[in-house]
């Protein structure tokens, strides 16, 4: 069967004929950011979205939660969301990055433990990042994405409710198997779901790694600090801590109640990994979990009051070694690699994915006549080369971490720990490690 191109309205002039058709593959957030900045960036691309959910699905209230780091707000400034999201309330500012470890550091002098503490006052940043629900985010970039289609409807194009079926490498681009068969010069999969439910790969197509993990997630509700407290300047704060049975990562959240009907105070999200075959908080009722909770983070941390229901997730590493596959196929974000949440950068990666693709594509002359693949290859190339020394250090390092805690060697423990004071103690490390989590190793 031949393949469709896109169609374009009846009375549409001759000069918005598309130079470049770019499909993108899942209306998330990494999907919708780059076609609102492709939109700007390309004038005369053909963009075309597809999504499987249909056009009436409320998103806005979806609960999960992403952080952000600084780089990403900036993205997310540049394409004019994140003032809305601001002034509504329902994000949280990242103002302190706080990581301990529960095992003494046996070696480390002195009574107090190896921490590492980032501040944005220190790094010279109003905040280190945000954090926000999945529901926030969504909801403004895709109203922003239906406001461009309707005003440039020619080259401009939302399919809801239009699963993709498959992808078809053609002498001119892809194929696009979504209700008819629609030829692309360019590809982009933004849609990759959770590692339970991907498909795993096998090398050299990739690498796939169940860590035999599984992250409990929900919400606590803490306690109030009050402004003598030596502890107020919690508030705000992101807390790492490493346990034996894995880490456990608490998130700041604008106030509010964790369950209906619940007392609102000072929120957290909670991502609580343990090892899935000697699980410690399966069989346990919500007042065990709570109970268990306290033992578990830092004592700046204060009382955690109340817990949400939790959701189980099992983890693991899920990583295409390629980000281009044959024919003018990307991956990015989720798509591309699933990690670990122990560093919380799997949706920052994304939005780096997007924005060197996008610096990649407008390197190159689009409103010429020629024949577009030659360009199409040359962008993917330049992504590629560009994108893969971040991709890989955080693969890395997120594959070194997660395993280790399977390791059941004691001096482990020590090592991380003195690795922890290390970081604290030396200026110019503690700043690149601040800079690799805000903007990427670039």
């Amino acid at each position: 069967m031949h393949a469709a191109q896109p169609e374009l309205p009846p009375d549409a002039p001759a000069s918005l004929a598309p130079t470049l058709r770019l499909a993108i593959v899942g209306a998330g957030p990494a999907g919708l950011s780059l076609a609102l900045q492709a939109a700007r960036a390309l004038p005369e691309a053909h963009i075309t979205v597809f999504d499987a959910r249909p056009s009436d699905a409320d998103i806005s209230g979806d609960a999960r939660t992403l952080a952000l780091s600084q780089g990403t707000v900036q993205e997310l400034t540049r394409i004019g969301v994140w003032d809305a999201i601001e002034r509504s309330g329902r994000q949280a500012p990242i103002r302190e990055v706080h990581v301990s470890q529960q095992q003494p550091t046996v070696l480390w002098p002195g009574t107090e433990q190896p921490e590492v503490r980032i501040s944005a006052a220190e790094q010279g940043v109003p905040q280190l990042g945000a954090v926000v629900s999945y529901g926030t985010l969504v909801a403004p970039l895709q109203a922003a994405w239906v406001q461009a289609v309707a005003q440039d409807e020619h080259r401009l194009a939302m399919r809801f409710g239009t699963p993709v079926k498959g992808l078809k490498p053609v002498a001119d681009g892809v194929e696009v198997d979504a209700d008819i068969a629609e030829c692309h010069d360019l590809v982009v999969v933004a849609e990759g779901g959770v590692f339970a439910h991907q498909p795993k790969l096998n090398w050299p197509e990739g690498l796939s790694r169940d860590y035999e993990q599984t992250a409990w997630v929900g919400q606590v509700l803490l306690e109030d600090v009050t402004a003598d407290s030596a502890d107020a300047a919690t508030d705000g704060t992101a807390y790492e801590r490493f346990t034996p049975s894995g880490p456990a990562a608490l998130l700041p959240l604008p106030p509010g109640p964790v369950v209906a009907g619940g007392a609102s105070g000072r929120r957290a999200a909670l991502v609580w990994c343990v090892q899935a075959g000697d699980d410690p908080v399966r069989d346990l009722d919500e007042a065990q979990r709570l109970t268990l909770l306290n033992t578990i983070f830092h004592p700046r941390v204060g009382r955690i009051l109340q817990t949400s229901p939790l959701k189980a997730f099992p983890l693991g590493l899920n990583a295409h070694r390629r980000l281009v596959s044959e024919g003018a196929v990307v991956r990015i974000g989720n798509a591309a690699q699933t990690l670990h949440p122990v560093a919380g950068q799997g949706f920052n990666l994304a939005m780096r994915d997007v924005h060197e693709l996008l610096a990649a594509l407008k390197a190159e002359a689009w409103h010429t006549d020629a024949d577009v693949q030659p360009q199409v290859r040359r962008a993917l190339s330049r992504f590629e080369h560009r994108r893969q020394p971040d991709r890989l250090a955080l693969l890395a390092t997120t594959d070194f971490l997660a395993r280790s805690f399977t390791w059941p060697a004691p001096i482990l423990a020590t090592a991380r720990g003195l690795g922890l004071g290390v970081v604290q103690q030396l200026g110019p490390l503690k700043r690149l490690v601040a800079r690799s989590m805000m903007f990427g190793w670039r």
